[in-house]
């Protein structure tokens, strides 16, 4: 493949807390802002411990972006003020868009061994902030998963691997989000839209992520691309496990306080005041 893509950035996630009291790492947050447009925040969650998660995410607000939730062991219930009502599973993946506003809570179920997700969220462009939101369920059996010469499985959230297409589609940022497993000794390349953003994090094990093998990336790491037409993953006498994101920069300003990412500082004043006057939620 030509014009493989360098490494722009390799950062490391570090701990922090959210919700209620949740431990995660936060992979990439308000800070990174603008380098990863359209993506604005990467959260990875992963204990043994209950008391490090039960305390969840209980009821608040969105508004203006989607929340991208891929659970990789164990369960966290959904309720919403749309009416949606379930419980996320392992393999399953929640894509909600938040649009004009939606109320929601994220609360995980206790159990023995390993809980663990990701939450992304990428960005609306002002012409879809106040769109109806919407959201979208997607079962693990849903999610089309290929074998790349009989070593490299890839789950296919978003996106096209080998004229396998993903079950997302339709989502203003072009986003393709991809779950791949590789073996020792392994390479992976795969085309990815020039001028997109491009990113990895790593999850397990470790790989390299530049055509060069310039840097050995481990376990809990940010990877951001630089421009290019493709990307080239290789391993060495380790497995490894990553998710790769790209997406379309949207190149708009970004007002953003919480839960909500407007384009003004207005916007987000209006919002919390609806807020707190009831009148938030514009579609049902």
């Amino acid at each position: 493949m030509s014009n493989i893509r360098k490494i722009k950035k390799i950062s490391q996630s570090v701990p922090t807390m959210e919700g209620a009291g949740v431990r995660l790492k936060r992979v990439f947050g308000f800070h990174d802002v603008p380098q990863l447009d359209p993506f604005l925040l990467l959260d990875d969650f992963h204990s043994e411990n209950p008391q490090d998660y039960l305390a969840g995410f209980p009821w608040h607000p969105h508004r203006g972006i989607e929340t991208i939730t891929y659970m990789i062991h164990g369960e966290v219930k959904h309720e919403d003020s749309l009416g949606n009502k379930g419980t996320i599973k392992a393999g399953d993946v929640q894509w909600m868009t938040a649009g004009s506003g939606i109320i929601h809570q994220e609360m995980p179920i206790r159990q023995d061994g390993l809980l663990a997700g990701l939450q992304l969220w990428a960005n609306l462009p002002k012409s879809h902030k106040m769109m109806h939101p919407r959201y979208r369920e997607v079962l693990s059996q849903e999610i089309p998963e290929v074998v790349i010469e009989n070593k490299t499985k890839v789950r296919i959230i978003a996106g096209e691997v080998n004229s396998t297409k993903g079950p997302v589609q339709d989502i203003v940022i072009d986003p393709e989000y991809l779950d791949v497993t590789m073996e020792t000794n392994t390479e992976f390349s795969h085309p990815v839209k020039k001028g997109h953003t491009v990113f990895a994090f790593t999850m397990q094990g470790s790989a390299y992520f530049d055509a060069d093998k310039e840097q050995l990336v481990d376990s809990e790491h940010l990877v951001i691309f630089g421009d290019g037409e493709s990307v080239k993953i290789q391993t060495t006498d380790t497995s490894a496990r990553f998710i790769l994101v790209s997406g379309k920069p949207i190149g708009e300003p970004v007002a953003w306080r919480g839960p909500i990412v407007m384009n003004t500082n207005l916007e987000l004043k209006i919002a919390f005041e609806e807020y707190q006057k009831g009148t938030f939620i514009k579609h049902k």
